[in-house]
């Protein structure tokens, strides 16, 4: 960690320097981007400055009780010392977080899916309930959401839907959201009150630029067909509802949400880009998990990454052991707790595996 802290000091004061060079000032974009780096390295600069600032002042006390022979003065400076050696340790905190590598994909909007598991027409109407607590979580923070498709049933659940949330961070926070949701509970359709266990999957992927991938036209085939729904919803008497198919790779999105035939297809280009570029970079990563198989799953009752208990009113994450029992303000939306406790043992987990002994300790 020391090394790479000198890394960024050394840099931090190379851009110092350009950024006072005319001939630098002089090309805009360049100067544009190095203001960036500068900016995005001033946060690490000033904890890494109050981290010497703390270190020489802890030093200089130890020093002052060693050599100072007033038991009230020495204990005195006893007590400084361990409020310094507290800020210290904030510090040393606050510096592993600020140099942890970032996912680029933070930022961004996301792409949410989500679908009926095992349990039929209970699994698809609690699919329903998910979004409606993903819709309701994202409006509180100013989001915006925008419908992509969907498949009702006759009863109001959703065999499966498919929605956009634009905002800064939405990804950052959604991610977490991958995998099998499972819920255990009596549905509206047992007439005999037995518990019942339904699940239902939900993937989660960064909406990707039209930089990000190259999309041959030519590889594209392209169905319009007259939208649907349940009940008489959503339906028109236009050809207004968009397939697309992606030849090479055999991805098949649709948008039927909106009335004109042009957003549709926009709505699912957008979706079919987010899904190629999940797909390239699980190829170039290797990572397996990462890819929309894994977070989806199978759908079985025993793959769960959270359990839903309504008669205990009770939610549990299992990736972290936590449990919380205020089942309805989950479900309106109230899952901000839940996801700071997901960041915060993820980001414990990076700096586990990167520390192995960073020489800041005192």
């Amino acid at each position: 960690m020391l090394e790479q802290l000198q890394t960024i000091i050394d840099r931090y004061e190379e851009l110092n320097l350009l950024l006072s060079d005319p001939h630098v000032i002089q090309d805009q974009e360049r100067y544009r981007r190095l203001i960036q780096e500068h900016a995005s390295l001033q946060p690490i600069f000033d904890a890494i400055e109050l981290y010497r600032q703390l270190s020489d002042e802890a030093s200089s006390h130890r020093e002052m009780m060693r050599s100072a022979d007033d038991r009230d003065f020495k204990e005195l400076v006893r007590e400084e010392l361990v409020l310094i050696e507290q800020r210290l340790e904030e510090c040393q905190t606050n510096l592993r977080e600020l140099i942890r590598p970032r996912d680029p994909n933070d930022d961004r909007n996301v792409i949410m899916e989500i679908r009926a598991g095992a349990g039929g027409e209970e699994a698809a109407l609690f699919a329903a309930v998910l979004y409606r607590m993903y819709a309701q979580y994202a409006e509180a923070r100013g989001w915006r959401i925008e419908l992509v498709d969907m498949n009702e049933t006759e009863i109001g659940g959703f065999r499966e839907i498919i929605f956009m949330i634009e905002g800064r961070g939405a990804f950052s926070r959604f991610k977490y959201e991958s995998g099998v949701h499972r819920v255990q509970r009596v549905p509206v359709t047992e007439s005999g009150g037995r518990i019942h266990t339904s699940t239902v999957t939900v993937a989660v992927l960064p909406e990707a630029e039209s930089v990000d991938v190259d999309i041959n036209p030519n590889d594209l085939e392209i169905d319009t067909y007259r939208a649907s729904g349940a009940g008489g919803q959503h339906v028109n008497k236009t050809d207004s509802a968009i397939r697309i198919t992606h030849r090479p790779t055999g991805i098949v999105v649709t948008c039927q949400d909106q009335r004109s035939q042009y957003k549709n297809k926009d709505k699912a280009m957008a979706v079919l880009r987010s899904k190629l570029l999940e797909r390239e970079q699980s190829r170039l990563t290797g990572e397996i998990a990462s890819n929309r198989k894994s977070q989806v799953g199978t759908g079985d009752r025993s793959e769960r990454i959270r359990t839903y208990n309504y008669q205990q009113n009770r939610v549990t994450d299992h990736r972290i052991g936590l449990s919380l029992y205020r089942l309805e303000t989950i479900l309106n939306g109230d899952i901000e707790e839940l996801l700071n406790a997901l960041v915060t043992a993820d980001r414990a987990d990076a700096l586990g595996k990167g520390d192995g002994g960073d020489g800041l300790d005192g």
